[in-house]
């Protein structure tokens, strides 16, 4: 059933305002660059007629992405891809301690696959095949 002009629109959803300040900080037209400010969210929730919790929840949504990093007083910020996550300045310290621990478990795996490479290759070249 389709609605009259008149009709009043219904309130965006979390996933809805998530989804639509995702296209404007990745999309092709982009309204939002790296280290830009989202608009505060109560104003926002205002704005869109819908409760501050909805807004949050949206913003969350990005940040659980990566695509924003939102500081307590300070408001929610377009993350810059190019920094590693959790380097950021403003970053918990727990999350900048654990962000350097992965890091440097990942330097270590990515070590130990080149030290298998190479052993499987010594390895492999004295067995003699099998007949």
């Amino acid at each position: 059933m389709d609605q009259s002009p008149e009709a009043p629109k219904q309130t965006p959803t979390a996933k809805e305002i998530a989804a639509e300040f995702r296209e404007k900080i990745t999309g092709p037209d982009r309204e939002y660059a790296p280290g830009d400010q989202l608009p505060a969210a109560r104003k926002l929730a205002k704005e869109l007629g819908v409760q501050l919790m909805t807004v949050q929840s949206a913003f969350g949504q990005l940040r659980d992405e990566g695509l924003v990093l939102t500081q307590q007083g300070r408001g929610t910020f377009v993350r810059d891809p190019a920094v590693p996550l959790g380097t950021e300045p403003g970053s918990s310290p727990a999350f900048t301690a654990l962000a350097a621990e992965l890091s440097t478990i990942h330097d270590a795996l990515h070590l130990l696959g080149e030290r298998l490479d190479r052993l499987e290759r010594l390895v492999g070249s004295e067995i003699p095949p099998s007949p």
